[in-house]
């Protein structure tokens, strides 16, 4: 069932109109770079956060994503689901507890080969105090706190 949002419109009394669902990716609000531009293939070949770059870029499920060499975006472009970030680069430890937010690019995680985003370092380090048990119930939420 589609969600409503209420508006109120002055004398013309109230309007509801469908809510609108978040994008499958986390992006900027003014623009729709993934990762806030910064390499997801980096974090599994660098072991840190690395800015990309605009001319090594690629789109994937509506995003753009960046990277810091031609390298980087050509092992993008083969296997975009082994790295890209979990649960859209959305917050790993909010979508465990069911909700979404925004994401620091330095407070990842690399767990199985698998790429975890977190609001903070500090939320990082409460999402790594249970981490099978945070993936556990993201995954079980995910993609429905998008709606």
């Amino acid at each position: 069932m589609m969600k409503r949002r209420t508006l109120l419109v002055g004398s013309l009394g109230v309007l509801a109109i469908p809510a609108l669902a978040k994008a499958y990716f986390d992006t900027g609000t003014f623009n729709n770079v993934a990762v806030s531009g910064y390499d997801p293939v980096a974090y599994f070949t660098q072991g840190k956060a690395v800015e990309g770059d605009k001319k090594y870029s690629t789109r994937y499920k509506e995003a753009e994503f960046r990277f810091s060499s031609q390298a980087h975006l050509d092992a993008f472009i083969a296997m975009p689901e082994k790295y890209a970030p979990q649960y859209g680069g959305y917050c790993a430890y909010a979508v465990a507890n069911g909700y979404t937010a925004s994401t620091d690019p330095e407070a990842f995680s690399v767990v199985n080969d698998k790429l975890y985003l977190n609001y903070s370092k500090s939320v990082r380090d409460r999402w790594s105090q249970d981490i099978a048990g945070n993936i556990a119930k993201a995954d079980a939420n995910w993609p429905g706190v998008l709606n």
